[in-house]
């Protein structure tokens, strides 16, 4: 059952179409990610669902109840919702237990306490209720900052890039950790980010934006191995394209050879390009007579292996050697790539 339901949502900025017939779902206990570049309309999507900003068309039910459309807009302290700020915003003059008691207001001083410790064992800070956050890691703030938005049971949490603030060396520990307390307590989520790896790693489903609109919705796998545009293509990880001809439903005849695809492609075009990321791409060993023999423009050293960077169709890329064979700067080289599930595209004819 769908817990967030958002259909062709609009808001506009000065006159400027920030978001654009905008449809999302989110379904009871889901993490969504929305994922995009900077200015895709992520945030304002955000502040949209939390009744920040008021759009100009569309329709919105949290939990069945209906949020926004025609005739309703709902204040944002109606909507029962959680909010996980970038820099936390913990209040710096209350203990720890006081700033997860701070929207405890319809509690007794009993159910207060019983709350704030069940927030503090499930976060891991026990020990911790009566010092500030000024007294705490960076990583400890973050997961009062949790605690303080799930303390009053909401029915949708919103984390606005809740990340980006922490090391580098702990911070996918602490995803770990937080979605573990998310999922634990049963509540639906929205989460922004422009990190593919935060994504991947916190998510359950991911929501691609481009140009004010959910442009693909599903699973990690689904969008990185099976993308709908060449705009969640490229977002997802790097690649080049290749002019391809398609023989089969799972052959496509490229300048480098044939390329098998390990799932049918039911397009009736058959002219198009292919999306090859470089982990599917290999490096073989060729002479100057190879019609098709590439050359090695630079090799780097990233400990078990070299990895090489070379000009494929006019495109640069890093890719692997065969069976990890090594090549030197300048030698001739050819491409071998393997099967996989194939990205193909029509060529735009505008």
């Amino acid at each position: 059952m769908s817990h967030l339901i958002i259909k062709n949502l609009a808001y506009q900025y000065n006159g400027t179409k920030v978001l654009d017939a905008l449809n999302l779902n989110v379904e009871q206990d889901e993490i969504v990610c929305l994922l995009g570049a900077s200015g895709c309309g992520k945030t304002t999507t955000l502040k949209a669902i939390a009744g920040i900003i008021e759009p100009s068309q569309g329709f919105m039910s949290i939990d069945s109840l209906v949020v926004n459309d025609d005739k309703h807009f709902v204040a944002p302290e109606k909507r029962n919702i959680g909010m996980m700020f970038q820099d936390y915003a913990l209040f710096p003059h209350l203990s720890v237990s006081d700033n997860i008691a701070f929207g405890l207001t319809n509690m007794s001083k009993s159910q207060k306490r019983e709350r704030v410790d069940e927030m503090l064992s499930l976060v891991k800070l026990t020990g911790s209720a009566e010092r500030y956050p000024h007294q705490l890691s960076g990583g400890q703030q973050q997961r009062v900052a949790i605690a303080r938005a799930l303390a009053y049971k909401p029915s949708l949490l919103l984390l606005d890039e809740p990340f980006s603030n922490i090391d580098t060396q702990v911070r996918f520990e602490l995803i770990a950790d937080i979605r573990r307390i998310i999922k634990a307590q049963q509540v639906s989520a929205v989460f922004v980010t422009h990190s593919k790896e935060e994504a991947f790693a916190f998510a359950d489903t991911l929501a691609v934006m481009h140009g004010g609109k959910i442009a693909q919705q599903g699973s990690s796998e689904q969008l990185f191995s099976q993308p709908n545009s060449k705009e969640v293509a490229e977002f997802l990880g790097t690649g080049i394209y290749l002019t391809a001809k398609v023989l089969t439903p799972t052959e496509y005849e490229t300048a480098f050879g044939v390329i098998h695809s390990l799932t049918v492609n039911n397009s009736a075009h058959k002219q198009g390009q292919v999306y090859v990321r470089p982990h599917y791409i290999q490096l073989c060993e060729a002479d100057q007579s190879d019609e098709n023999s590439l050359t090695i423009l630079h090799r780097r050293f990233i400990g078990t292996r070299y990895v090489y960077r070379v000009n494929i169709a006019g495109q640069e890329c890093e890719v692997a050697a065969e069976q990890d064979r090594v090549f030197a700067v300048e030698q001739p080289v050819k491409i071998k790539i393997m099967p996989h599930t194939v990205n193909f595209f029509m060529i735009s004819t505008a």
